[in-house]
């Protein structure tokens, strides 16, 4: 008998059971637990624009566009 990739994965364990949490923690509403994470998703990527504006050019030796040189 062979082990599935699902079964000898342990990230994917992982991912599993946090997608579990996800929905558990909102009433076992899986749409509720879709939208909280999009919600929490934008913070932080909000969150990484702040600080990417905060950190210098030469600090971050040009890894990064600093928001106000950034042209649309």
């Amino acid at each position: 008998m062979y082990a599935t990739p699902e079964q000898t994965n342990p990230a994917r364990d992982g991912l599993e059971a946090a997608a579990d949490q996800a929905i558990e923690a909102c009433g076992g509403d899986a749409r509720e637990a879709v939208k909280a994470l999009l919600v929490a998703s934008e913070f932080l990527e909000n969150e990484i624009a702040e600080l990417k504006a905060a950190v210098s050019k030469g600090y971050s030796r040009g890894r990064h566009v600093a928001q106000r040189d950034h042209k649309e």
